[in-house]
Formats: structure tokens, C-alpha cells, sequence
């Protein structure tokens, strides 16, 4: 069974509760591992994401909600303990296998996620969030 390592506890620990459990669940359930990269983020580095094209907007989720936690999280996958980093082209097919478990597991506890690489206009694999109309 695969586990969270250190460095994803570290950003967990910025995150809202609830999409820490989803986390949890969706590692248990998913085909291949995955590891958190990051939770909550402050201003000026999402100024620099939106900057370098890495995000469309000052609004992330990833930024500190009146709980100073992030209800956004970015993840990476690892398949035979390389990582991959999701190129729409080649690779993103394993990012949807793990969002698969993510939407299982959310269903399950009952929270409403949103998936970065199911966006129409800006494709973010391995970006998940909690709906905008879902309050934990």
C-alpha cells in the first residue's frame, strides 16, 4: 500500500482537512502512486505562476483561505518510482487514472472536487480543488 512520504505530509499539513482525507482515500484506491507538491502557496509565488504562464489567475485556490490552508492541492505521479510529469501528449493518461481515484474517493466521503486537466480552457494536470460551491 503506498504512502505519503515526508516532504507531501509537510504540504498536507497546509490543506483543508477535508481535502486531506480525499488525498488519503484516493491514495489508497489509485493504480499508481502519487505524491503532493503542493498545498497552500502565497501571492508572490502565484504572481510568478502567472507570470511564467503556469496559471491564469491571482485567485488560486492554492492561496490561504480565512484558515490559512489551501483548498487546492497539485500532485505528482510516480510509475515504477519515476516520476511523470503529465505532457498532455504523452503522459496524461496516467494523471486521469489517479483523478479517477480522487472523484471515487470524494464521492465516498461526500466532497465535491474539481480536476485541473478536465478545465476547457487551462489545462492543470495534477490540480485538484474543492468545488467553489462546496464549503468544508
Amino acid at each position: 500500500m503506498n504512502k505519503f512520504g515526508k516532504s507531501s505530509e509537510i504540504k498536507l499539513a497546509t490543506v483543508e482537512p477535508v481535502l486531506v482525507r480525499v488525498c488519503r482515500r484516493a491514495l489508497e484506491i489509485s493504480p499508481y502512486d502519487f505524491g503532493i507538491l503542493c498545498g497552500v502557496r502565497d501571492i508572490k509565488e502565484q504572481e510568478k505562476r502567472l507570470a511564467e504562464g503556469n496559471s491564469t489567475t491571482l485567485k488560486s485556490r492554492h492561496l490561504a483561505n480565512k484558515n490559512s490552508l489551501s483548498e487546492a492541492i497539485d500532485f505528482g505521479v510516480y510509475v515504477d518510482g519515476k516520476y511523470i510529469n503529465g505532457d498532455p501528449q504523452e503522459e496524461i493518461g496516467y494523471y486521469r487514472k489517479v483523478n479517477q481515484a480522487f472523484f471515487t474517493a470524494a464521492i465516498e466521503l461526500g466532497v465535491k472536487i474539481e480536476a485541473g486537466d478536465l478545465w476547457r480552457t487551462f489545462v492543470d494536470a495534477g490540480h485538484i480543488q474543492l468545488s467553489e460551491d462546496f464549503k468544508p
